[in-house]
Order: structure tokens, then C-alpha cells, then sequence
């Protein structure tokens, strides 16, 4: 069950950086290829027109979120897509065959479909609420150049997680460490930039 764990983590975890990316590839991948066959009750997510929406939606988003100030307004209607993508690809993905996993277990045994996809939901939004605090900080840092430039870092990454975590799944955990260690160095960053623009305005009060 470990694996099926980190596919689903991975998989969420991509959502909460881009809604689109996780689905659209394992719609794409269980349609076209072998690598993933999803589970009964997930499969039209590999819809023709289900694809072809979310290959829309994704253009969309992709413009949207690497321009400054647009950005902001596209974190804030993302607060509810990303999470929610992110517990339907926790949801699918778990339970789905793939190259790694070929009898995948019933993941929260006796508690119900909805847990997997709740815990989903959960992840997607702790990524989704460090990329949209994170992102102001760049944009003000950068005087918005940085925007594109950390929305294609966050696009490939999803693109990344998604596929390692539907390939080789125990690689997700080398994103979590990574996480984990970057986590804290982001708070500190962001405690210290409130402080110094505290300071810059009881300067300018004195003046």
C-alpha cells in the first residue's frame, strides 16, 4: 500500500502547483498508452472530451498564472480547482494500475472511497497555499519578472511529480524531503521581509 500511498501524494501534490497537469496526463496515459489503467468509476478521465477540456483549461491556466497581478486573482479561483483536483487525482491514482503497481490495494480499507479523495483535497491545498504566499514574495522581489519564470518552474515540476509518481512513485519521497526542507526556510524568508517592511514604514512615520 506504501506506493499507492506515494502515487497519490505525488499526484496531489502536483495538483496543488497546476490543477490540470496531473489529470490531463493520466487521462492522456491510460487512453493512449498502457503505462496506467485506471480504476472503475475513475476511467473518464481518459474521455476524449474530458481530455480536450482540460487541455483547454491548462492553456488557459498556464497563460493566467506567469502574469503579475493576474497571477494573484488566478491563485485566489484556483484556492477551490487546485484542491479539488487534487483529491480526484489522489482518488484515481491511488487505486489505478500502473508500471509499479499491478494489484493495487484498497487504499483506506473499510473508510470509504471519499478518505483517499479527501486526503487529496488536503495536500493540494497545503502546496496551493505555499505557491500563492510564495508567489507575491517573488513578484515583489523581482518587480514581477520572476512571475513566468516560477510559473514554468512550477509547471514542470507538477509535470515531473506527476509522471514519477505514476512511474516510479518512490521517488515522490524525494520531493516530500525536499519540501520539507524548503518549508522552513520560506517561513523564515517571508517572516524577515514583514519585518523589514515594518521597519521601512515606522522609518518613514519618524521622517
Amino acid at each position: 500500500m506504501v506506493l499507492e500511498l506515494l502515487t497519490g501524494t505525488g499526484l496531489a501534490a502536483s495538483a496543488g502547483l497546476n490543477a490540470y497537469i496531473p489529470l490531463l496526463l493520466m487521462g492522456g496515459l491510460a487512453r493512449y498508452t498502457s503505462v496506467i489503467d485506471l480504476p472503475g468509476g475513475w476511467q473518464w478521465l481518459g474521455n476524449g472530451w474530458v481530455l480536450a477540456i482540460l487541455a483547454a483549461l491548462l492553456v488557459v491556466e498556464v497563460v493566467a498564472d506567469k502574469v503579475p497581478v493576474v497571477d494573484h486573482i488566478n491563485d485566489v479561483v484556483q484556492t477551490v480547482v487546485r484542491p479539488t483536483a487534487g483529491g480526484l487525482a489522489f482518488g484515481a491514482g491511488s487505486a489505478a494500475e500502473t508500471v509499479t503497481v499491478s494489484d493495487p490495494d484498497s487504499f483506506f480499507a473499510g473508510g470509504g472511497q471519499w478518505l483517499p479523495v479527501l486526503a487529496g483535497v488536503v495536500i493540494a491545498l497545503g502546496i496551493h497555499l505555499l505557491k500563492s504566499a510564495a508567489r507575491p514574495v517573488i513578484n515583489a522581489a523581482t518587480a514581477g519578472v520572476g512571475a513566468p519564470v516560477a510559473s514554468t518552474a512550477e509547471d514542470a515540476t507538477s509535470v515531473v511529480m506527476s509522471l514519477v509518481a505514476i512511474i516510479l512513485p518512490v521517488l515522490v519521497l524525494v520531493f516530500l524531503v525536499a519540501f520539507l526542507l524548503f518549508l522552513p526556510w520560506f517561513l523564515r524568508r517571508r517572516a524577515e521581509r514583514r519585518r523589514e517592511r515594518r521597519a521601512a514604514r515606522e522609518a518613514g512615520f519618524r521622517v
